[in-house]
């Protein structure tokens, strides 16, 4: 049965390709939407950009023919643009919010398909949790917007714990190689146990084609000082120090060593193997808790006030390589133009071959941006992607529906791509505590 889809503008924002995924339904955009749209196309963030693309979306389809009657959509569904309809809402509910004319609009579709013999189900798509409480208490079906999420709970973990008869390990060890039978992914690790309860065990990477495992390499990574503490370290930076690799995610709580391993193999890589132009670091600019307003001075002095991790990071690098001249060296990495340290809004537009590109706390990133920033990489670049799923604070993003999670999903089993959840926090004891207990 065709329904009918009324669409809020934190939707068209989130996603400004989302009228192309409700099939061959009628899509409803109260005017009220178009009006909330116009207030965001000047802003030189995400949701300006979206903003104007679905402007220029709209402006397409009014080419086609009268939005305010409907206009079919390649994919057999119908677009219109709703004009404010008289306030049926109950009386209790204000009507001079967006939020209520949108529901207003729902609501009255709602009631037109009460006398109808075959009813069309209406449905409100909101990614404000607030609105759909409200739709649901007045009797119209209400959603989130599914098109990106993911179930988080399914997630690629890049790693996996596997029983295998202990000759398996054997002749693991003898011929530096075993077949697997069953699916695996392309640079996926795994942990070989013996099924008869000795303690044997291995670890190992999965090759290209899928087909076997090889052994890590036989040296433990060390970069600029950072030793893996565990195995999901070690695994990480068989990663990060693999140039065949393309794209890295890593998944983690705070205190991982995401961000610190990343920083440190991209310093060796790009400092001293001397394999990169320049060492890229990009966080996108969302504020926890209160924002303290404009802040004065250069574009870099601004920045360092959101770029607190990375810098509390190189410092301590910089510190294992050289104790006597720790803050010198930090010095000298920031002014030797091959360290950059940018917001994520100012890579737009760039072109960016030859680099270590890190994108650190990506959870706070839409499906789109991500898209955008990766396009950015160019010839022989590499790009890792860290984050935590758990800590995100931009709104209408969940673990679901982030950018990192998305990324992890549609990635996983290419050839150039490998992935990493961490899962025990190495910062101290308090930080393990603190995640697991509160």
């Amino acid at each position: 049965m065709k329904k009918y889809y009324i669409l809020d503008t934190n939707v068209l924002l989130h996603d400004p390709n989302a009228i192309k995924h409700f099939g061959d339904n009628e899509i409803i955009i109260p005017m009220v939407v178009i009006e909330e749209l116009d207030n965001f196309k000047t802003s030189s963030d995400e949701r300006g950009k979206n903003a104007r693309l679905i402007a220029r979306e709209l402006d397409a389809l009014r080419k086609k023919g009268k939005l305010g009657k409907g206009v079919k959509l390649d994919n057999g569904g119908v677009l219109k643009v709703e004009f404010p309809k008289e306030n049926k809402l109950p009386s209790q509910i204000s009507f001079d919010k967006a939020d209520n004319e949108i529901l207003n609009v729902a609501y009255c579709y709602f009631r037109e398909q009460e006398n109808k013999t075959a009813k069309k189900p209406v449905i409100i798509v909101s990614k404000d949790t607030n609105l759909r409480i409200k739709a649901e208490a007045i009797g119209v079906e209400a959603q989130d917007y599914n098109a990106d999420k993911i179930k988080y709970d399914e997630l690629y973990l890049g790693s996996q714990e596997i029983e295998v008869p202990a000759n398996k390990i054997d002749e693991f060890y003898a011929k530096k190689e075993l077949a697997l039978k069953g699916t695996y992914y392309p640079n996926e690790f795994l942990i070989l146990k013996s099924d008869d309860g000795s303690k044997k065990s291995a670890v190992g990477r999965v090759t290209l084609d899928g087909k076997f495992l090889k052994p890590l390499s036989n040296q433990e990574p060390v970069a600029w000082g950072i030793k893996p503490l565990n195995k999901e370290q070690r695994f990480a930076m068989e990663l990060l120090l693999d140039d065949r690799i393309d794209l890295v995610t890593l998944v983690g709580s705070a205190g991982t060593g995401k961000t610190l391993i990343t920083l440190a193999t991209g310093l060796k890589r790009t400092f001293d193997d001397e394999n990169y132009r320049r060492l890229l670091v990009c966080r996108p600019i969302v504020p926890v808790g209160r924002d303290l307003g404009f802040l004065p001075g250069t574009m870099e002095e601004k920045l360092d006030a959101w770029m607190g991790a990375i810098y509390d990071n190189l410092s301590f690098l910089a510190g294992k390589k050289n104790p006597e001249e720790g803050e010198e060296e930090v010095r000298y990495l920031t002014s030797s133009g091959k360290l950059e340290i940018a917001s994520v809004s100012h890579i737009r537009g760039r072109t960016l071959p030859k680099q270590y590109m890190i994108v650190d706390d990506a959870q706070n990133l839409t499906p789109h941006e991500i898209k955008t920033i990766l396009s950015r990489a160019g010839e022989g670049t590499k790009v890792v992607v860290t984050g935590d799923p758990y800590q995100i604070d931009t709104p209408y993003l969940d673990t679901e529906s982030n950018g990192l999670t998305y990324l992890v999903e549609r990635f996983k089993g290419q050839k150039n791509y490998g992935h990493i959840t961490f899962t025990k926090t190495e910062r101290s004891t308090l930080a393990d505590l603190a995640g697991k207990l509160l």
